[in-house]
């Protein structure tokens, strides 16, 4: 991984724009990382990652930077405040846009796993985010893990997607491990979530309250649990139950065929089950 030595800003060597593809990338872009530049072990886990654009920087030799925060990291927003090890660097020809020319407006889908791990079955939506993990996605669809950072989910629900589908363990009285895909009323709501907090009800209601227009269309995908903790339990559980584990395996195409339905707005065949 590479960490070069940038001229001073105050320099005026520090570009906002570089040309790939003949696509545009400036901060905010999204693309894909492909090391190829004597690449270490770190640079071949990041192969075939999303990112955003954090900065286009020149080094002292006059050479061309991305700077990236990887989009499922969990420590994204360290790398947006410059801290090593979440903040990474690639050559322009070591990215690949995921963004056209013209279209800046192109769908883009959110899917969001929350829940605690550390609370049995409340862990589905982060197991399911861990079983996406690797699976070629489409373009425009990031997967991230937000356990229970509820100030965080509402703050990236307000970054530009036109779709997000919430991933959880939701109770409905239903046989443990039935699937159910609802879109959520979002009632009237002026109470934020703890800042290691993750009520969905609080996380959309703080985001609307933030958002300069409307937000994106919301979709959840929830997974009726077996065993249900309330929180002032003594010890923790870490497991899914057996019929929570199983759908979790069957979840991976459903939540395949809903992004894709989303991408291409077919609003028709998405629908309770």
């Amino acid at each position: 991984m590479r960490h070069p030595d940038f001229a001073d800003a105050d320099g005026g060597t520090r570009p906002s724009v570089v040309v790939v593809d003949g696509v545009p990338l400036r901060r905010g872009s999204r693309v894909r990382l492909k090391p190829s530049r004597s690449a270490d072990i770190l640079d071949l886990a990041l192969t075939g990652r999303e990112a955003q654009i954090d900065s286009v920087e020149e080094d002292f030799e006059g050479q061309i930077h991305v700077a990236v925060l990887v989009s499922d990291d969990p420590g994204r927003d360290l790398g947006a405040s410059g801290k090593i090890g979440h903040r990474f660097f690639f050559a322009p020809d070591e990215v690949e846009p995921l963004e056209g020319l013209t279209d800046g407006r192109r769908a883009r889908v959110l899917v969001a796993g929350i829940g605690n791990m550390f609370m049995a079955d409340d862990g589905f939506g982060p197991e399911l985010i861990t079983a996406l993990r690797g699976r070629r996605l489409p373009a425009g669809v990031d997967v991230v893990d937000f356990g229970i950072r509820g100030m965080d989910l509402a703050y990236r629900l307000l970054d530009g997607y036109t779709a997000c589908v919430l991933v959880d363990a939701m109770p409905r009285g239903e046989a443990p491990g039935t699937l159910t895909v609802l879109e959520p009323d979002i009632p009237a709501e002026d109470t934020a979530p703890a800042g290691h907090g993750m009520d969905p009800v609080k996380v959309l209601a703080l985001a609307r309250g933030l958002a300069e227009g409307p937000l994106p269309r919301i979709l959840l995908l929830g997974c009726e649990p077996l065993v249900r903790m309330r929180g002032d339990e003594t010890d923790v559980v870490v497991g899914l139950s057996e019929p929570v584990r199983e759908a979790v395996v069957r979840a991976v195409p459903l939540l395949t065929s809903l992004v894709d339905d989303l991408l291409n707005d077919r609003e028709d065949s998405i629908e309770e089950g």
